[in-house]
């Protein structure tokens, strides 16, 4: 039994195959770096800068807990390394869902061509 694709790649035209072969799916880095351009391109770089800032200040942190000699000071800049870099770690997960909802309005682009194109027919 062909699978649903098969079945949709013989209900279009040659037009229309090559319409989605142009249109195909980006890669994970492709949409990762499309972040950066657009409307929300400039808070995409504010974000990333933020958890740049705040995993490197982690990281000085969790140094610092690794030198630390007393418990007291072992437990402020243990904890503080922990939040730092869990903060930063959340920033990042942040664009996650800009990154789905890209694929997304991506998927609905690529359908209203062909529409289109169907309707011109």
């Amino acid at each position: 039994m062909p699978s649903i694709d098969e079945l949709i790649k013989e209900a279009l035209s040659e037009r229309e195959s090559e319409i989605i072969k142009s249109t195909r799916e980006l890669g994970y880095f492709s949409l990762a770096f499309g972040l950066f351009r657009g409307k929300l391109g400039w808070l995409n770089w504010l974000i990333m800068l933020g958890q740049w800032g705040l995993f490197v200040l982690g990281v000085w942190a969790a140094w610092r807990f690794f030198a630390a000699v007393e418990l007291l000071e072992a437990i402020k800049w243990g904890l503080s390394a922990a939040v730092l870099i869990l903060m930063a770690g959340m920033m990042k997960m942040s664009l996650m869902p800009q990154i789905q909802a890209d694929r997304v309005l991506r998927e609905i682009k690529r359908l209203e061509l062909l529409i289109l194109h169907r309707a011109g027919k």
